[in-house]
């Protein structure tokens, strides 16, 4: 996808989280205590993570998933556990391999966690790049809450177009609350702010999608929203008919 704003995003977000935040990211996701805000963050994430892999097949042996911006790897680890083969990236080199030295440490810890036949391949580089291949399952938590409704619905149909079942995804909800939040987010120094999120409208996203997708089989199926504190994120699950 060679639209201009997704890619000067793109860069925004590898340079913020492989520089600014890989260790604090390292430590939101590890069980080390954290402030009251990160907190809720953690908490948010947590929830979010698991209502993504409910809509996820029990035993996906055999399948291929895509875990588009997969950060520190928890839900990779989760899906591999279910016997997928997981292909697990990020535009950060630097929580790439922190996700694979922790999955390295969890095998060693635990060989049976892949005892249905699942791995993972942990990728630096572009969700959306084709040379990854064709995809039963697709994961995007978190990873287009820093892009406009257009750039999305692009992602989104870049990837539909490789993928067999079902494309799950989270986007930032458009709410007066978020808004404050986000306000308040730019009273922060500079240099520890993450790149700002772009909430959009639920019913124009949908259009958005529809357009691109609409002669292809894809329908939108379950949502769900969690607000946890500073963490506020909505998922949706479309699925191939």
């Amino acid at each position: 996808m060679n639209h201009a704003s997704y890619v000067e995003r793109r860069g925004q977000i590898e340079t913020y989280f492989d520089r600014t935040a890989a260790k604090a990211w390292e430590v939101l996701t590890s069980n080390a205590p954290v402030g009251r805000i990160r907190a809720t963050v953690r908490k948010g994430r947590d929830q979010m993570r698991n209502n993504l892999l409910s809509w996820l097949p029990e035993d996906m042996s055999g399948l291929r998933l895509l875990d588009a911006g997969c950060g520190t790897g928890a839900l990779a680890q989760e899906a591999m556990k279910r016997g997928a083969h997981v292909v697990a990236i990020d535009l950060s080199p630097t929580l790439v391999n922190l996700a694979r030295e922790r999955h390295a440490q969890d095998l060693l810890a635990d060989p049976s966690l892949s005892a249905r036949g699942g791995r993972i391949e942990f990728l630096a580089g572009d969700m959306l790049s084709a040379e990854h291949g064709e995809f039963d399952h697709v994961v995007c938590m978190d990873s287009l809450i820093h892009y406009d409704t257009q750039d999305i619905a692009n992602a989104f149909e870049s990837l539909s177009k490789r993928t067999k079942h079902s494309i799950l995804f989270t986007f930032a909800p458009h709410s007066p609350l978020l808004a404050t939040m986000h306000a308040m987010g730019r009273l922060f120094p500079r240099t520890d702010r993450s790149p700002q999120l772009a909430p959009v409208r639920q019913s124009t996203l949908h259009v958005y999608i529809e357009r691109a997708v609409r002669h292809h089989g894809w329908q939108p199926q379950r949502m769900q929203r969690v607000s946890s504190g500073f963490y506020t994120s909505q998922a949706w699950e479309w699925v191939k008919r």
